[in-house]
């Protein structure tokens, strides 16, 4: 098995030497102290809360407090505190928080079944948890190893079923006054996030603080944030997504970030008035829904990042959208477009300057005696970068995992499959899962997607394989309709799009017109669960 590549070691120089991310907050509130940091905007129903500025002085005051909170409560350094949260206020003040005081937050996904929220508090051994009222009842139950937990007094923003008992408040974690600063230890694990599991439990990647101010600043960097942008958040924030690429990135540069509870196609436009936003990270879930909405005839917006660049979108936005890739494993972006220098529209940019990408038609041998692609060609992605600094650090109690997931010669692994183009620019194939065999042929599902997604009266499709008894595999499309073209028609459309654009084996064997999809992190849909649906149905053919 491979042994992944050293981390970085504590006498090793970096850009965060002697910092922590308490650090980078306590220097934001002593530049800029009356600058609003975070925005709270809930959204405004009968009885819902007012929403509420956090500047970087208050935020900085307020997590101190909570980590003074912590601290009372028995909470110590190293330790995991499970924050199980839909986006507001206390999500982002306890992360703050526990990084203060040198605990772990844990953020996990808000939508979780019971038994994966009950295998994250087991896995990471949590002591405590912070949850909400309509979460507090299932987070008792499953999350049996801590000690204690704290609730919000809402729901986003909205007033809960059952008051929360005085004594279980978050606000109990306020104390009169900040906890003792640590000394700054950069090496130090900061927060882990989990990832989306598929057909194993999923693991849990674990960040040092020089991950997360390498994501604060790499990502601000990237995005070319100012001190004067403001950011909407409006995707979760246990997602590195939110986290990184939106507030951790406001936060070096000395913006703000305007968060929501969850995305809202209704609101998105008014709201972004409102605050003069200039900025947001969108999928492509909230740009479809985007289209239903007329645009206003003034907005502020100079960027928009998303997983391609240059979209057909964008002169309907009347913005520009860049384009990148990474993952929870790499903090930020390992490849990016540039607002100065264009890219292919639905590239993904180019190699971000802060790492090294590598594209090799098998990822199963040292990068060294793989063969490289050559333009016009796909591959499997490689990463270069520093374990705790530009990759993280570990997953966490699975050091085989880890191991694993690097080449002999220490090139992470992605999982994704990338085409490089003719330019040097790089464009999303699919993760290497959503790969098909098709009679001995690999076939890319996103291929097949991107033909049935241009078919008018698609509103979205996902292509998963099927066992197949002559063939291995067969693709098997999943499409919603818009509702504005007869079912027999658009299946027709469907056929004659895929007949005249894809050859005969990447054809979809069956097209299934269904009203709604299962979705994973993000909104993507979770494909694994079509998968598990084929396979009760048995082979086809």
């Amino acid at each position: 098995m491979p042994t992944p590549p050293p981390a970085l070691a504590a006498h090793d120089l970096h850009p965060f030497n002697g910092m922590d991310v308490p650090t980078l907050l306590a220097q934001r509130a002593a530049t800029r102290p009356e600058h609003p940091f975070i925005v709270w905007e809930p959204f405004t129903d009968e009885g819902a809360s007012p929403g509420d500025t956090w500047t970087y002085a208050r935020f900085h005051d307020e997590a101190g407090r909570i980590a003074a909170g912590l601290a009372r409560r028995g909470v110590l350094a190293g330790q995991r505190v499970l924050i199980h949260l839909d986006n507001g206020p206390e999500a982002l003040l306890a992360w703050y928080a526990c990084a203060w005081l040198g605990a772990v937050a844990v953020t996990t996904n808000a939508r979780a079944a019971d038994d994966e929220l009950a295998y994250y508090a087991e896995h990471c051994g949590a002591v405590a948890a912070i949850t909400q009222p309509r979460f507090a009842e299932r987070v008792a139950a499953q999350c049996r190893g801590i000690r204690w937990m704290v609730v919000t007094a809402t729901d986003n923003g909205q007033p809960p079923a059952q008051p929360v008992e005085p004594g279980q408040r978050f606000d109990t974690l306020l104390a009169a006054e900040r906890a003792p600063r640590r000394a700054p230890d950069p090496l130090a694990p900061c927060s882990v996030q989990y990832t989306s599991g598929t057909t194993s439990r999923p693991k849990a990647v674990l960040w040092t603080h020089a991950n997360a101010l390498w994501g604060a600043r790499i990502n601000a960097v990237h995005e070319d944030l100012r001190p004067t942008d403001v950011h909407l958040v409006h995707l979760p924030l246990f997602h590195t997504n939110a986290q990184a690429y939106s507030v951790l990135a406001a936060l070096w540069a000395g913006a703000t970030a305007v968060v929501l509870p969850k995305f809202s196609a209704s609101r998105f436009w008014p709201l972004s008035l409102k605050h003069g936003c200039t900025w947001v990270s969108m999928i492509p879930f909230c740009i479809k829904a985007l289209m239903a909405h007329p645009v206003p005839p003034a907005h502020r917006y100079r960027l928009w990042g998303a997983g391609a660049c240059a979209l057909p979108s964008d002169a309907h936005f009347r913005v520009h959208t860049l384009g990148w890739w990474g993952m929870t494993e790499t903090i930020s972006h390992g490849i990016v477009s540039s607002p100065s220098v264009p890219s292919p529209s639905l590239a993904i940019g180019r190699p971000a300057p802060e790492y090294g990408i590598a594209i090799v038609e098998d990822d199963e041998v040292p990068h060294a005696q793989a063969r490289a692609v050559t333009p016009g060609g796909s591959g499997q992605l490689l990463v270069r970068g520093i374990r705790g600094l530009s990759l993280f650090q570990e997953y966490l109690g699975n050091a085989a995992a880890t191991a694993a997931s690097y080449t002999a010669d220490g090139w992470f692994r992605t999982g994704d499959r990338v085409d490089l183009l003719a330019d040097g620019s790089i464009r999303f194939g699919d993760r290497t899962k959503d790969m098909l065999k098709v009679g001995g042929e690999n076939v890319a599902a996103s291929e097949i997607e991107r033909v049935i997604a241009a078919v008018p009266g698609v509103h979205e499709c996902a292509v998963v394989a099927q066992r197949h008894r002559m063939l291995d595999e067969v693709p098997v499309a999943f499409v919603i309709p818009t509702g504005q073209v007869p079912a027999d028609v658009l299946r027709g459309a469907i056929a004659a799009a895929c007949g005249q654009q894809l050859a005969d084996f990447k054809r979809p064997h069956a097209v299934r017109l269904v009203d709604a999809m299962p979705r994973s992190t993000l909104e993507k849909v979770a494909k694994a669960q079509l998968r598990v649906m084929l396979e009760a149905e048995g082979p086809a053919g």
